[in-house]
């Protein structure tokens, strides 16, 4: 079974990989500032920022970038639910359809804030 890829998915894809790469390069920039010496202009880091990137922090950042991606998905979903209640017009298999994918984005939702709160507890460990 072979499956193409429609514009949609292409586009959908294509975000989903920038805003990854996108965080992941800024998260490895640092801030400098230009400081003349006697032989010129060098860089030298800020003080007070690190220049060193924790592993721990890209992971927890990376976490949450994902855990709110799928918040995002998850309010779209229900979006999609209140057009197929809307436009059901009394069908009952529509508005059955629409609550079960309520039901089932508010158990989502509330998996994703548990996630969330566990990353919290397991970062404030460390």
């Amino acid at each position: 079974m072979h499956m193409t890829m429609t514009p949609l998915r292409r586009l959908s894809l294509a975000v989903i990989v920038s805003a990854i790469l996108l965080f992941l390069i800024a998260e490895s920039a640092h801030a400098y500032t230009a400081v003349y010496s006697g032989s010129g202009l060098a860089l030298s880091p800020i003080s007070g920022m690190s220049t060193s990137v924790d592993v721990t922090s890209v992971i927890v950042k990376i976490i949450n970038f994902i855990l709110n991606l799928v918040l995002i998905i998850a309010v779209l979903a229900v979006i999609v639910a209140g057009f197929y209640l809307i436009t059901s017009n009394g069908d009952e298999g529509q508005k059955d359809k629409a609550k079960t994918i309520i039901l089932y984005v508010a158990i989502g939702i509330i998996v994703i804030l548990f996630a969330k709160l566990i990353v919290l507890f397991v970062n404030n460990l460390v």
